[in-house]
């Protein structure tokens, strides 16, 4: 992630932790999301397990050991800070829809990440193997499913999908944050439209310039040959507005002319079929000319493609 997405996933974080819940109960769920022993360098999140009633004690890791901790956690044999709390038991099936949304929110605090990289949400709770599809499950009760696996050990409860991401969020209390989330996100949206917009144009404009030559240089060899002067008059008027306006669309040309766009198609296919092919080839029976100004064309509009 770059820096700017680190910094608002840390306020997204910290905003999370500053929720204050009001009802017990809540405090009890979100405790028991957080879990009776929590490791974190984070200000916030260590505010919010004193606030709760947890204590801080130090602890050592030797470098071998390999223990899961959330993100904001301290890997590395350096001593972090641990937080005890006390045991509290969680009942989802009985508990009310806020209690349930105070305990999501702490086991995210807990054992959740959010990953912003590459313009793409990624939100994923690293659980013990056991707990994972209960998880899942309970995610899935609340209208956000959730795909589960076993990684190095560890139940990985993932979500890849921005929509269901940024309703998690702002069910378990995310406001300020989220919002500037979904503004990044729009705006990714927005320049990726733009340059899917831009690109198609820029093809556009490429085929019509490749056009264009190919027309005008089938009309210098009707032209050269005397055969321009022999094709009907709309056929005249566009050879000589195509001439005049060389990068002027079909329909522009067709509005100059009092035609229909379909009119100047026809007749700009049928110069450049001319200029291959003798006058008797065109609407039936094609028949190559393979000398004069027909072989010149044929040279002029390789070059153009």
């Amino acid at each position: 992630m770059s820096g700017t997405d680190r910094d608002l996933v840390a306020a997204l974080r910290a905003e999370l932790a500053a929720v204050d819940a009001a009802r017990p109960c809540d405090r009890r769920a979100e405790i028991a999301g957080l879990g009776s022993r929590v490791q974190t360098r984070e200000p916030a999140l260590a505010r919010l397990v004193v606030r709760l009633g947890g204590h801080a004690v130090d602890v050592s890791m030797p470098r071998t050991t390999t223990t899961h901790a959330h993100p904001g956690a301290h890997a590395g044999g350096r001593s972090r800070r641990a937080f005890v709390l006390p045991e509290e038991p969680f009942e989802w099936t009985r508990s009310a829809e806020h209690c349930r949304t105070a305990w999501l929110r702490g086991r995210f605090l807990a054992r959740g990440s959010l990953s912003l990289a590459a313009g793409r949400a990624h939100l994923e709770f690293v659980v013990p193997v056991e707990e994972a599809a209960e998880l899942a499950r309970r995610l899935d009760a609340v209208g956000l499913p959730a795909a589960w696996r076993v990684r190095r050990g560890h139940g990985v409860v993932t979500w890849k999908s921005a929509e269901s991401i940024t309703t998690f969020l702002g069910r378990i209390g995310a406001s300020a944050s989220l919002l500037e989330l979904e503004a990044r996100q729009v705006a990714r949206s927005l320049r990726g439209e733009l340059n899917r917009v831009l690109n198609a144009e820029s093809a556009n404009l490429q085929r019509s310039v490749a056009a264009s030559g190919r027309q005008l240089a089938a009309i210098d060899a009707l032209e050269a040959d005397g055969r321009l002067a022999e094709q009907p008059r709309t056929v005249r008027a566009v050879a000589a507005a195509r001439r005049e306006t060389p990068e002027a669309s079909l329909s522009e040309i067709a509005t100059r002319l009092d035609l229909h766009r379909s009119a100047v198609q026809r007749a700009l296919d049928r110069l450049e079929r001319l200029a291959l092919h003798d006058d008797e080839g065109v609407g039936s029976r094609v028949r190559r000319r393979t000398t004069g100004e027909g072989s010149r064309y044929r040279r002029a509009t390789a070059i153009v493609r």
